[in-house]
């Protein structure tokens, strides 16, 4: 395919200065306080100079994740003005010198980080630990531009390629909550038939990971504090569907009921609120692993969890690429769609950010940027 026509200007929505003070905690039932100042719609110059290993890529779908909220309230702090959203999907429309395995037109999933180093011991190591690289060049959205434009430079090396009965709408999602609560699931270890728990079940990353886990052949119990999560968790299949509003006591007590009084093999957190961590650690079984993901400003686990009943706690991130493609693969396999509430243009990125903090949100906002590209892909088949 011939390289497309690309104008030196485009659309960008950006953060151009950060909160005076990060939002309010809230109850974990109720939306957070906002101070954020909203985006910022600009005309910016399209990326002209690419890497070695550098793709270009005609945005066709972004979406927006709680980390983009962390960067408008200044917990993290890109340089500014800096072009928001770290979840991305469109097609190649042109290659870095060095770049092999991507051509022009090919349909990929953003990699979140940018230039892992290649050398360290992270990226030398297992790699699936690749992603731990601290030696990088920065993440889309986070620390550098992002997706929330016309065009976007990415990395080939963290970069996949979309299969072919995958919509953008689907594959943008999972470029960070998609990789992130896949890796959760695949390291908690659970077998099949065992049972899993996840707190926070009917958000952006635990409906997913409901639905991975199901896929897997995993007993499910999903936690949730909202009308709409918990809707949520039962459409993705989960075996249990327990109300946190029921309180600590009672969420333990059904736990412990479905699952022979001992517990889950395993719970991940992806909730902030102030007790979901404890409640994960305590829906857990004797010596048993509680995976943390979300990112409150301290995580709070009563003493008597880890030293008493010996519950070991691991953090987890984003996935490796390999992993990332591995998801992919599965998402394509078993037929994996991510709830998605679509607007579109960037005209209406103010919309989702709304809509995200009403706390009424079912799954993932994203933002169609290119609908071209989206009715191009339903010529090859891609509906999921």
């Amino acid at each position: 395919m011939s390289s497309p026509t690309i104008p030196k200007q485009m659309q960008a929505a950006q953060v151009v200065e950060v909160s005076p003070k990060p939002p309010q905690q809230s109850p974990s039932n109720q939306p957070p306080t906002q101070f954020n100042k909203p985006y910022q719609i600009h005309q910016v110059p399209t990326p002209s100079t690419l890497a070695p290993t550098d793709l270009l890529i005609k945005v066709a779908v972004a979406s927006l994740c709680h980390t983009d909220t962390m960067v408008q309230s200044g917990t993290m702090r890109p340089p500014l003005p800096c072009t928001a959203s770290h979840e991305g999907a469109g097609t190649v429309v042109a290659l870095g010198t060095s770049v092999k395995t991507f051509t022009i037109g090919d349909r990929v999933m953003a990699g979140l980080m940018y230039h892992p180093c290649g050398t360290c011991a992270e990226c030398l190591g297992p790699e699936n630990y690749s992603q731990y690289c601290q030696r990088h060049a920065g993440f889309s959205g986070v620390t550098r531009d992002g997706f929330f434009a016309t065009y976007a430079r990415i990395d080939s090396v963290t970069a996949a390629k979309i299969p072919d009965n995958v919509t953008f709408e689907t594959a943008a999602p999972l470029a960070c909550a998609g990789i992130t609560i896949w890796r959760g699931v695949r390291l908690s270890g659970v077998k099949k038939g065992e049972w899993l728990a996840i707190v926070g079940s009917g958000g952006g990353l635990g409906h997913l990971g409901v639905r991975f886990a199901r896929a897997m052949g995993m007993n499910v119990i999903g936690v949730d504090a909202r009308d709409e999560g918990l809707e949520l968790t039962r459409q993705g299949g989960a075996n249990v569907v327990i109300d946190a509003r029921a309180g600590h006591a009672e969420v333990v007590k059904r736990v412990h009921a479905v699952t022979n009084d001992e517990g889950v093999t395993c719970a991940i957190n992806v909730s902030d609120a102030d007790s979901a961590a404890g409640t994960a650690c305590a829906i857990t079984k004797l010596h048993g692993c509680m995976i943390q993901i979300s990112q409150p400003e301290r995580v709070s686990i009563p003493f008597a969890e880890l030293i008493f009943r010996d519950i070991r706690v691991r953090g987890s991130v984003i996935s490796s690429p390999g992993e990332a493609r591995e998801m992919l693969d599965f998402v394509a396999e078993h037929g994996i769609k991510v709830h998605t509430n679509a607007f579109h243009g960037l005209g209406e990125i103010e919309k989702v950010v709304a809509l995200a903090h009403s706390g009424k949100l079912k799954g993932k906002g994203i933002v169609v940027l290119d609908r071209e590209q989206i009715e191009r892909e339903r010529k090859i088949g891609a509906t999921l």
